[in-house]
């Protein structure tokens, strides 16, 4: 993953704010080893598996920190007890900017040794 993205913010996005394309989408996607691209090009996509229960919970609860920090949220699934699935998209623009990716990158390296 490259730190560059690591050491970027969130920044809001304004109005008019366009998309990212699905060119650019995969350009980045080179920058956070283990995310998908969704079908549609709209949304990051990816899953971790944990020891067991809690630990799945407290990486949801430092992820969720994050968030708060970069004022940008993803959607999160706890499933099988022990997996935790992440999605992201810019909610503002309905599709993909480089917060996410940011925050794909900080989450990554959150996630440090997790297993994918």
């Amino acid at each position: 993953m490259t730190e560059a993205l690591v050491r970027k913010r969130c920044v809001p996005c304004e109005e008019g704010t366009l998309p990212l394309s699905r060119e650019q989408a995969q350009g980045y996607l080179l920058e956070v080893p283990g995310w998908t691209l969704s079908e549609d090009g709209k949304w990051i996509l990816r899953e971790w598996k944990f020891k067991d229960f809690q630990e799945a919970i407290a990486f949801v609860n430092r992820v969720a920190a994050l968030a708060e920090q970069e004022n940008h949220h993803p959607d999160i699934s706890v499933f099988s007890y022990r997996k935790v699935s992440l999605s992201l998209s810019t909610h503002a623009i309905g599709a993909l900017s480089e917060n996410d990716f940011i925050l794909a990158a900080k989450v990554s390296a959150l996630a440090g040794k997790e297993v994918p």
